[in-house]
């Protein structure tokens, strides 16, 4: 019954964001990317200058001097649900460059119960059955150096690709443009995702979900919508390099994060949300880093109807080594249970690094 009521759910869930624009959709896609990254909180925007700024900001891809790789893992949820990244990125010429960024977000192994009791009502094992429920994205990514001194801009072409078993599927396309410069000492950017909106087009297994409708008495569920539109949003950062004496460094950044729609975010309206976010590292000789963030500033409303705001302290460490880059983080580390940290291991190659001197 309980592998019924969660297929159900699941449905459920497509339902309530299949309809004409939500203010969660495609939200795989905000976790964020890069151990470094999460490690600050996510407030990139305005400093990412590698491979990873394919998915945080193209524009910073101007700065890839050489082919670059990355791959990351992290588990969510108790290790229930699993997050995988590739990338890759290269320059194109001595003003433009180019990446293409993988996604996949699953839950396994879902036991499919459907089946379970036959037509004379006896039980039946064997009759079980399992599927994944699972978001993919890709994402081309092209940045171009502007004549205006120190202004880059950039955008990415993504797919999306949704799954949910046999039961329902989609496909999604949408773009983003992003754009950073550079005063002096401070790095400012500009990103706004689904800038046209992203549309993700459903298709059910109506049979499979007449299986699954009766699993919760009284529930006559209809079919959900087919069309699924992800609303803009725009993130804006600041970032700063402090050198400390001569091999000791500390970057600051700083990003708001802005929906269009009223949120739980610390800061809400009608008309928008916004979420701030910091990051700092403290770097070594360019080879050691030690990161901590604190982001996604909500507002809990408690039993009692009183509220409090609540946030997400993270933290990390990294090692470089001839542009060979090892990096961790622990996110959610205010997380009194545990049931909500997450290790996430990232590791990225230039390969200038193997190049003949």
């Amino acid at each position: 019954m309980f592998q019924k009521n969660l297929l159900f759910i699941l449905l459920i869930s497509v339902s309530a964001f299949a309809q004409t624009a939500r203010k969660y959709s495609n939200e795989f896609l905000n976790i964020g990317v890069n151990a470094a990254a999460l490690g600050m909180s996510n407030a990139v925007v305005a400093h990412t200058d590698d491979v990873h700024a394919g998915y945080w900001n193209p524009a910073g891809l101007v700065h890839v001097k050489d082919k670059q790789i990355a791959l990351m893992h992290a588990s969510y949820f108790a290790n229930i649900a699993q997050y995988d990244y590739a990338a890759y990125a290269t320059p194109i010429d001595s003003v433009s460059s180019f990446g293409v960024s993988l996604i996949r977000f699953g839950v396994d192994n879902i036991l499919n119960t459907t089946q379970l009791i036959d037509n004379q009502g006896n039980i039946d094992y064997n009759r079980i059955s399992t599927f994944s429920a699972a978001d993919y994205a890709g994402i081309l990514s092209y940045a171009r150096k502007s004549k205006i001194k120190n202004l880059n801009y950039g955008a990415n072409a993504k797919m999306v690709r949704r799954i949910i078993g046999d039961f329902a599927n989609s496909w999604g396309f949408g773009f983003d443009i992003g754009a950073q410069y550079q005063y002096r000492n401070w790095k400012l950017g500009v990103m706004v995702k689904d800038i046209t909106t992203t549309v993700n087009v459903w298709s059910f297994d109506e049979k499979g979900i007449q299986d699954i409708q009766n699993a919760v008495p009284g529930q006559n569920q209809e079919l959900p919508e087919k069309t699924e539109i992800t609303l803009p949003k725009l993130q804006l950062g600041v970032a700063r390099n402090f050198i400390i004496k001569e091999k000791y460094s500390l970057l600051t950044a700083f990003n708001l994060n802005t929906r269009f729609a009223r949120t739980n975010d610390i800061i809400s309206s009608e008309k928008m949300s916004i979420d701030p976010a910091v990051g700092f590292q403290f770097g070594y000789a360019n080879v050691v880093f030690v990161r901590a963030g604190l982001g996604n500033f909500q507002k809990i409303t408690q039993f009692d109807n009183s509220q409090k705001t609540q946030f997400q302290p993270n933290a990390g460490i990294g090692f470089q080594y001839r542009k060979i880059a090892i990096d961790y983080a622990l996110t959610n580390i205010g997380d009194i249970n545990g049931s909500m940290y997450s290790n996430i291991f990232s590791l990225k190659v230039d390969f200038s690094a193997f190049a003949k001197k």
